[in-house]
């Protein structure tokens, strides 16, 4: 079983999940482009795709089922997609964000739209503070704060914390962390503009979309667009599955979008049950 983490993450952040499905699976996770211990180089999702074949290749791994968070979960579907000898896929929370009014049924268009610029501004400033250096008065600080995060989310301060660490980038006397902002700007472009729909509807292979059920903490003020983004997302793996009989779904119970943190033995648990049908 190959891992695929999501955008901002690395292997490392993989780590609880894996060691949840070894009782069952061969595990191997990998740094995607632009991430962790990878190379950079130009993110399209034709080259992330080729970046997964060569690992395939190299570890000689003979039709991994793959298994992605996120970012990680839309590879997965796209390489079941373009992979129909794969055993199958599964996607946790790996969805494309919300952009357009009709992605969030139940709210009034005006409300859709001032919602969606909202979040926009957010996602713009989040980007631009990966342009900024760290200073070495600052970083200590940021570790505090990545220890208390990992405590308020229940999940292991050391694999935490080893998953921020590998990110973080030495050069000419700077820390900056991965991935830069040219990178972030172009995964943002590439998810925005992705539609899953089709794919759910034709995919070759078994498929699995895991759906998260409540709200991260940073999405509490946008809750009535998240809420509004979850029934989209179900209507659509709902779609799929009704137009294709090798897509099903599932929406985990009091988990959210950091599902592979809150839940791994459950995660681990129907993968495992989902890859023996």
């Amino acid at each position: 079983m190959l891992l695929l983490h999501g955008a901002g993450g690395n292997l490392a952040t993989m780590t609880t999940l894996a060691r949840a499905l070894r009782p069952r699976h061969r595990v191997i996770a990998m740094d995607l482009r632009g991430h962790g211990r990878s190379g950079d180089g130009p993110w399209s999702w034709d080259a992330a795709l080729g970046d997964v074949a060569a690992v395939t290749v190299q570890l000689e791994l003979d039709r991994p089922a793959v298994v992605g968070h996120s970012l990680g979960g839309m590879l997965a579907v796209l390489w079941g997609q373009r992979h129909p000898e794969t055993p199958g896929v599964v996607s946790l929370d790996g969805n494309p964000p919300p952009t357009r009014a009709e992605q969030l049924p139940g709210l009034a268009p005006d409300e859709a739209a001032a919602e969606l610029a909202r979040l926009h501004g957010v996602f713009t400033a989040v980007q631009a503070q990966l342009a900024q250096p760290i200073t070495a008065t600052e970083l200590p600080d940021l570790v505090e704060r990545q220890r208390m995060a990992a405590r308020d989310m229940g999940a292991n301060e050391k694999v935490w914390i080893e998953g921020f660490r590998r990110n973080l980038v030495q050069k000419d006397g700077e820390t900056s962390v991965r991935p830069d902002a040219g990178t972030a700007a172009s995964l943002r472009t590439l998810m925005n503009e992705l539609d899953l729909g089709p794919v759910f509807a034709s995919t070759p292979t078994p498929t699995l979309s895991v759906l998260a059920t409540r709200n991260l903490p940073e999405q509490e003020p946008f809750a009535k667009l998240y809420a509004a983004h979850r029934r989209y997302l179900l209507e659509q793996a709902e779609t799929g599955a009704k137009l294709n009989p090798r897509m099903s779904h599932l929406q985990l119970a009091d988990a959210s979008h950091a599902m592979v943190l809150e839940r791994p033995d459950v995660l681990a648990s129907v993968i495992g049950d989902f890859l023996q049908r």
